[in-house]
């Protein structure tokens, strides 16, 4: 995925190979919902992830077990592997020891100077980078509800990993609100030379937390800021990529995903026309190539309107018209419709 617009420059880190900050590259992540102590069922979700265009996971560890999980986790994923640690920072030590590469530590919640200094030994030793991620819901109790009491949290963390002379640092400042998560970034994008982990949390279920992640990341991606982002939702978090792909996607600010053009119907579509839609839709979650593919409903709203696609249907009485290019080619049964345009897809 090659970005096509600048962003901020940043210091970088290599993440399990992949450079990390420091350039164009805004890399999509998400989060497990399985008790990582399932190992197979978290393999199982991390590839059904990691096949629809998640490149960095993360994953809970909230006991020993969780902890030591993570080498059996990490021996059957490719890409990288985040462990998200609260208040134990013994987990932490697990975790490194266990080969996991990458920490996420909360500073409003593990305070324990030597125990910091204990995980960012070991970090520094295995070439882990950590990620400093501040809560508006976790601030150290002296700090305002603000976007300089966010900043200011991340601050004191990054001070103390300063000291121990450690800068493969990310950081994430997230808020439930659009517009304090987006004065947080932005300040912090000012104050930090990090690369930053970009989200709204607590951002609701896949409907109305799709709308507000969409808005509250594409208003902070757009200052030119963020590295990589997480869409935060209540759902199955396949909806978290995918809903990440399309903001990347519409921003302009990725490459290699597949574009999909539906008009909304009206009384002068004749076909079934919306099952159609999200089934392509659907089938497109898991084509890694640049192309346009347009689902339309009639003639007047087919070439004509989706002549950009690259290839699509434009329905008629129990038929559709397949183009490319806004070309006419042939026409299509109805019943055969989907079967035709995948064929299409996969031979473009």
């Amino acid at each position: 995925m090659e970005q096509i617009r600048q962003r901020n420059k940043t210091r970088q880190f290599f993440l399990k190979g992949l450079p990390f900050g420091g350039n164009n590259k805004i890399y999509i992540q998400s989060m497990t919902n399985t008790k990582t102590k399932d190992v197979e069922a978290t393999v199982k979700q991390i590839k059904e992830l990691e096949r629809i265009g998640c490149e960095i996971i993360r994953v809970c560890v909230l006991d020993k077990d969780d902890a030591y999980a993570i080498g059996k986790i990490k021996a059957q994923i490719n890409i990288p592997l985040v462990a998200d640690i609260h208040f134990d920072p013994e987990l932490a030590i697990i975790a490194i020891k266990e080969g996991v590469d990458k920490i996420r530590l909360n500073p409003g919640n593990i305070t324990n100077k030597d125990k910091i200094k204990e995980i960012v030994t070991l970090c520094k030793e295995r070439k882990i980078p950590i990620r400093i991620g501040v809560n508006s819901g976790s601030l150290p109790k002296d700090l305002p509800l603000s976007a300089e009491g966010i900043v200011e949290a991340a601050r004191r963390h990054v001070e103390i990993l300063e000291e121990l002379n450690f800068y493969d640092i990310a950081i994430s400042l997230k808020a439930s609100s659009i517009d304090l998560s987006y004065e947080a970034y932005k300040l912090a994008a000012k104050t930090f030379p990090y690369p930053l982990h970009v989200g709204i949390t607590e951002a609701g279920t896949s409907f109305n937390g799709l709308i507000k992640s969409a808005i509250g990341i594409s208003k902070i991606l757009n200052l030119g800021i963020g590295n990589t982002i997480r869409v935060s939702l209540t759902d199955d978090p396949i909806y978290e990529v995918k809903a990440a792909k399309e903001i990347l996607k519409d921003l302009g600010l990725s490459k290699g995903f597949p574009n999909l053009t539906s008009c909304p119907t009206c009384g002068r579509c004749q076909y079934n026309m919306i099952p159609i839609a999200k089934a392509i839709e659907e089938y497109l979650d898991y084509v890694k190539k640049d192309i346009h593919v347009a689902v339309m409903g009639c003639a007047v709203n087919g070439p004509g309107e989706a002549k950009e696609a690259d290839l699509g249907v434009a329905g008629g009485i129990g038929e559709a018209i397949l183009f490319k290019k806004g070309q006419i080619i042939r026409k299509i049964k109805e019943e055969n419709i989907l079967e035709e345009l995948k064929k299409e897809i996969d031979l473009f």
